[in-house]
């Protein structure tokens, strides 16, 4: 029945001209012929396309079978007959149907499509969408615009594979619709490419501009948050550092040098002679960018068309930027990316080469601070561990005068016990460091460390400073204290201790005495409240709740009494710590105090 009323409405169509069809017969020929392909009769519907004397209406009306014969090919997937059947029409169809309705239809199709169908789609259409662009000349940058920018929207919809296993399995095909993509753009570019040098036509300078546009939005995604197979068996391809490569390729081949365009981020003067493209730069270009200078230095795509000469300086200089892009996203993806592109960076420079004057620009101190978010908020150990690694290479880099503004800088703004405490220990480090030698030590001697001590050994609240969670902090904090008593001598004073000595008992030793008693009666009233409720208590089991900086956690799963007393005892063990640290910092400032003979009686 389906296939008489499809070849009634071709019989009726075959007499008349073609601008004589009605918007009617449009309308009949698509139900048609969509009811004869849901019904099974596929190899009757290419008999009609191929019917030489249906060539007009094919043209006319045809682009409207371009959805059913597509979900007729996705609906058979067992049956492989039935599938070249529909990829005949589909040939068919690209053949002989006007470009332009056609390539609007293709794309709704793309438009339409969801979840896995997205890659299957795309995979189906991508080489007849280049064929019909190739017939619409004069439209043709549009066209190009148009169908990349459908795709790359449907493309992001897709998620990006994390771990090789993913990458390899490639389960929802973005994998392969890059690899398809690549194909599908590179005759584009080369006609771009062939016109180069020339005076282009505004077709072409259209051309070049939705290419780059598009090239740059593929830097973001997939590439941004795209992790690479670091090691590859024999014959095997990462997909997406595949895809990488031949989008850098692109822009390099339409585009400008490799040094002009890595270069540019960051820069007043305008990069891109085209609108559009100076919008995209305000919006996304900054992490496209930055995807770019991932890729360059770290994956080492193209690195060989920078010059020899550039110095790791200017390299690093530029790269911050990127950097500070990087590591603003919260995805580890992305992150562990601004931390590779900081240590590749850094580990072309020699220690103590970074000038201070480099802080003074605003990257320089914004990096590290986002190295310690990394360090304490990152879930993933891994990239912790490597934020810290990068946070001292950077150190490491500075010279002496950087190093004490980017402490002044961490100890003021980290807010986080364990960093601070790693910053004392710097300081101490450096101090030590400046002792042993005769030039550039006044940075962590004198007035200067003195400056520094003023914000090390103190208490953010005095005596009621919660002592267990800046635990780390004061712990630093006495045992560089107990190095500078050692190592300085009241005669000498090269660090200044002695001058500041009864400032520092007044506003850090006293003040830890105090806050230690107290801590301490509070912990053992709590453990021996504890161990009252135990003995009262007829379930020895029951489920405690924990305190944790003066607020209540309730339903703490698995903590039982006993678990409760033990974190306590935990507590009071942490404060016996710091008290003994901080009774041999008294001792030994008692000892260098007093005159030589009794001091040394004091020792026998």
């Amino acid at each position: 029945m389906a296939v008489e009323e499809l070849q009634s409405i071709i019989n009726r169509c075959q007499i008349l001209e073609e601008e004589d069809f009605k918007e009617e017969d449009f309308g009949l020929f698509q139900l048609a012929g969509q009811k004869c392909l849901e019904e099974g009769y596929i190899a009757q519907v290419l008999d009609i396309l191929e019917n030489e004397k249906n060539k007009v209406i094919i043209r006319s009306m045809g682009w409207n079978l371009g959805g059913p014969v597509v979900r007729c090919f996705l609906r058979h997937k067992e049956e492989v007959d039935k599938r070249e059947k529909c990829l005949k029409m589909l040939h068919l169809l690209v053949k002989l149907c006007h470009p332009k309705e056609l390539l609007l239809g293709l794309l709704e199709l793309i438009e339409e499509a969801s979840g896995k169908q997205i890659s299957e789609i795309l995979l189906l259409l991508l080489d007849p969408l280049q064929t019909v662009i190739q017939k619409l000349h004069s439209k043709k940058a549009y066209s190009v615009g148009l169908t990349l920018s459908t795709i790359w929207s449907q493309l992001s919809l897709l998620p990006v594979p994390y771990t090789k296993e993913q990458i390899q399995k490639d389960e929802h095909g973005l994998g392969r619709c890059c690899k398809a993509l690549v194909t599908f753009t590179r005759p584009f570019v080369e006609e771009v490419v062939k016109n180069k040098g020339h005076s282009l036509e505004n077709s072409q300078e259209e051309l070049k501009a939705e290419l780059l546009q598009f090239c740059f939005k593929s830097l973001k995604y997939p590439l941004l948050t795209a992790q690479f197979i670091e090691e590859l068996e024999e014959n095997e391809e990462d997909p997406l550092k595949s895809f990488a490569s031949e989008i850098v390729g692109f822009i390099l081949a339409i585009g400008d040098s490799l040094p002009k365009v890595i270069f540019q981020h960051g820069r007043k003067e305008k990069y891109w002679d085209n609108p559009d493209l100076e919008e995209e730069q305000g919006s996304q270009l900054a992490e496209s960018m930055a995807s770019l200078a991932y890729l360059v230095f770290v994956q080492h795509i193209s690195i060989d068309q920078l010059p020899l000469v550039l110095s790791p300086l200017y390299l690093l200089q530029y790269n911050m930027e990127h950097i500070k892009v990087l590591l603003k996203r919260a995805e580890e993806s992305v992150s562990s990316k601004g931390l590779d592109l900081l240590e590749n960076s850094l580990l072309r420079m020699e220690d103590g080469s970074l000038l201070h004057h480099y802080l003074e620009i605003r990257s320089f101190l914004t990096v590290p601070q986002k190295l310690v978010k990394v360090m304490t908020y990152c879930p993933t150990e891994t990239l912790r561990k490597k934020g810290l690694k990068v946070l001292q290479l950077y150190i490491d880099k500075l010279d002496s005068q950087g190093k004490n503004i980017l402490f002044r800088c961490l100890l003021k703004t980290s807010n986080h016990a364990g960093v601070e405490g790693y910053v004392i220990q710097n300081i101490k480090n450096q101090v030590d460091a400046s002792l042993k030698r005769t030039e550039d030590r006044k940075w962590f001697t004198g007035p200067r460390l003195i400056s520094l001590l003023d914000l090390v050994l103190t208490l953010p609240e005095g005596a009621e400073t919660d002592l267990l969670q800046n635990s780390d902090r004061i712990m630093a904090s006495l045992n560089l204290l107990r190095y500078l008593v050692i190592k300085d001598n009241e005669s000498d004073n090269h660090t200044g201790l002695w001058t500041e000595r009864k400032n520092i008992e007044t506003n850090f030793l006293k003040p830890l005495h105090t806050g230690l008693n107290m801590s301490r009666a509070h912990y053992e009233a709590e453990i021996k409240s504890k161990k009252e409720s135990r003995q009262e208590s007829h379930n020895p089991k029951n489920l405690c709740s924990v305190t944790v900086g003066g607020e209540k956690i309730p339903d703490v799963p698995n903590m039982t009494p006993e678990m409760q007393l033990q974190v306590l005892h935990s507590a009071l063990f942490t404060f016996d710590l710091i008290e003994s640290v901080l009774a041999r910092v008294e001792e030994l400032i008692e000892l260098k105090t007093k005159p030589t003979s009794e001091a040394t009686a004091r020792l026998k």
